[in-house]
């Protein structure tokens, strides 16, 4: 192994083992590692363009679109009108709060596109209520948390289009059209779990919601369901691009917000804005690093390699995929997910490519790898705003977690070995 690589290696593993933010951690171990691998005068100058390189795409202007869109959603009081909607649908199902939970993370995840903001604004709703109900305070915040996820597969989703960008150009829209039958799937899966758990500790039933009670919710919920009809619709039948329809989103989550539901005031707007440029920010230095790093990767052949022993070790098509999986697991339990499909899809890509996959469908495979990781220790950010909503503990949450770990890696196999899964809808609308 060259030295340059086991030198990123280690520095990198040693800023992370000492707690150093993971953009800096980054940008850092790239930093010694081109030290020792160019001059030191080019090597600042070209982590410099790399990064700006990096940040330098068009489609990116899509996410701080689809940040401040989720962030007038967030405060708009979307959040109870969509659980209130939810109520109507599963309500009256054994352990039905339960059911309300996964449904309203992922209705709001996916008009939010941030799986922290869902469990933040549904977790703050639905933990306290099914405390009240009997239901145990760790299964509870396992089921916000877990449901969470779904919204970063179901579009629009932010981490989608850095895919898009990691991956080389796929196509934003065939991507966010594949994101709907894996998302829904992983739904229905941790839903299969709520009902299993809510019958063994016989949780209590939800009341039965009366007609003219119901259609108010419906009609409540529905122009908040309608941003993802406009922007993806509109993407679909090519009224507008993907980066288009970010600010589309954002107009019209302004007017719901501000306007309709007049949950937001005027006066808090310049304070939106404020945290909408913080969370761009970080998003941004994360890919800059990010990009960074997988320079002096590609530079040092590092994706060429891992590519080469892979496909030496085996000709099986089924192990292969099982290895690349395993590492994506492995991977999402330290690094926060933005960087780590920054990193390892041009690691990865090269060789699922030769084992005949679609980059489409490899996209949906490591995205929903790494929304695994977001709900696993050390470094599980949703994990963690999860128990602070909460108020329990990790080592608690993480126990009644374990069964929802298991069906989500059951999807994430279906999803890998059945890619008509991901890729029948893109083909149905003519994407592929």
């Amino acid at each position: 192994m060259e030295l340059s690589v086991i030198v990123l290696i280690l520095s990198f593993a040693a800023l992370l083992a000492l707690s150093v933010p993971i953009a800096i951690s980054i940008g850092i171990a790239t930093t010694i590692t081109m030290l020792f691998t160019i001059a030191p005068g080019p090597a600042v100058t070209t982590i410099a363009q790399q990064m700006t390189t990096g940040i330098n795409n068009f489609a990116l202007l899509a996410i701080p679109f689809f940040i401040l869109s989720g962030q007038f959603m967030g405060r708009g009081g979307i959040a109870r009108r969509l659980i209130d909607f939810a109520r109507v649908l599963v309500g009256r199902l054994p352990g039905g709060l339960a059911f309300v939970n996964v449904l309203a993370c992922m209705f709001f995840g996916a008009i939010s596109g941030s799986a922290v903001a869902a469990t933040s604004a549904i977790g703050g709703f639905m933990i306290p209520i099914m405390n009240r109900e009997g239901y145990d305070k760790n299964f509870n915040t396992a089921v916000t948390v877990t449901a969470a996820t779904t919204g970063l597969i179901i579009p629009p989703s932010n981490i989608l289009i850095v895919y898009s960008l990691a991956s080389g150009g796929v196509s934003i829209a065939a991507l966010f059209v594949a994101g709907y039958v894996p998302g829904i799937l992983m739904g229905l899966g941790l839903m299969a779990i709520c009902f299993f758990v809510a019958k063994k500790k016989k949780y209590p039933v939800g009341g039965r919601e009366n007609f003219i009670t119901g259609i108010k919710h419906f009609l409540n919920a529905v122009p908040s369901l309608l941003l993802i009809v406009i922007v993806i619709g509109g993407i679909i039948a090519g009224i507008f691009t993907a980066t288009e329809a970010s600010a589309v989103a954002v107009i019209y989550s302004f007017i719901l917000s501000v306007v309709f539901y007049r949950e937001v005031k005027l006066k808090e707007v310049p304070q939106i804005l404020l945290k909408t440029v913080e969370i761009t920010a970080v998003v941004m230095l994360l890919i800059g690093t990010s990009k960074a790093m997988s320079w002096i990767m590609s530079y040092e052949n590092i994706p060429q390699s891992i590519s080469y022993a892979l496909v030496g070790m085996t000709d099986s098509k089924f192990l292969i995929l099982v290895i690349i999986n395993v590492i994506l697991l492995a991977v999402g339990t330290f690094m926060d997910i933005t960087p780590a499909v920054l990193i390892f899809t041009p690691i990865f890509l090269p060789v699922v490519l030769q084992l005949g996959l679609n980059p489409l469908h490899f996209g949906i495979i490591i995205v929903l790898n790494l929304c695994i990781g977001l709900c696993t220790p050390p470094v599980g950010t949703v994990l963690f705003v999860g128990c602070g909503v909460g108020k329990t503990t990790i080592a608690r949450v993480t126990r009644s977690m374990l069964p929802f770990f298991a069906v989500m890696v059951i999807v994430l196999l279906l999803i890998t070995y059945l890619p008509e899964l991901s890729l029948w809808l893109p083909r149905v609308f003519g994407l592929l």
